[in-house]
């Protein structure tokens, strides 16, 4: 397979720095809104999620975002998934929204802080049911023999549980990503892409320009 001669230009839009927010939630809040409308994107919560492990090896998934909040953003996990235990070691992580539809793209570095128990509880019980089955039945990242045993494991737990509350699993709960950079990127001609970057400093945010 030859992919050298795999390319398109990218046309559909640019950004100037007097079009962005001074606060970058804000011109993610912007971006979003427009993605959420969007009928070629199915997902626009799903975001790549990069940690590094205590060996300092780095590990990339697709994780979905369930809160923006003025102080970062939140997704939920097994704390004893591969995830959580590479956060427990190194809590710098970095986010990234990849658009194509839209040619955008949006880079996030911060630190990952565990939620409360009490955030964990209330947002575990408005999940569909199924789902709280599927948490407690799956331990994340542990091996296991085949499918037919998972969801065996799951329906044994369905019908434990089947006129009562299903406990929250001890290992699960969200993580706040509290951000501290920033980058906004717009596909534009000729490959001269627009690049923002926010940097959070003592004085605020640190808006600028980069190279593509």
């Amino acid at each position: 397979m030859d992919l050298k001669d795999v390319r398109r230009d990218y046309t559909q839009s640019h950004l100037s720095r007097e079009e962005l927010a001074d606060h970058p939630i804000q011109q993610f809040k912007n971006w979003f809104s427009v993605a959420q409308q969007h009928p070629s994107l199915s997902d626009p919560t799903a975001f790549s999620l990069a940690t590094v492990d205590a060996q300092h090896h780095p590990h990339q998934r697709i994780v979905l975002l369930k809160e923006v909040r003025e102080d970062g953003f939140v997704f939920y996990t097994s704390y004893a998934s591969a995830k959580g235990q590479d956060i427990l070691h190194n809590p710098r992580v970095a986010m990234h929204f990849a658009w194509l539809a839209l040619e955008q793209q949006i880079r996030i570095e911060g630190t990952a802080v565990q939620l409360t128990p009490e955030a964990n509880s209330a947002y575990f019980y408005s999940r569909p049911r199924a789902s709280q089955l599927g948490a407690l039945a799956s331990q994340q990242s542990q091996p296991i023999a085949s499918r037919a045993e998972l969801e065996a494991r799951y329906h044994q737990l369905e019908e434990q549980y089947r006129d009562q509350p299903i406990p929250m699993p001890p290992h699960w709960g969200g993580y706040l990503i509290r951000p501290d950079y920033f980058e906004f990127w717009q596909g534009g001609r000729y490959r001269l892409h627009d690049r923002f970057s926010y940097q959070a400093s003592a004085a605020g945010w640190q808006i600028t320009r980069l190279q593509p």
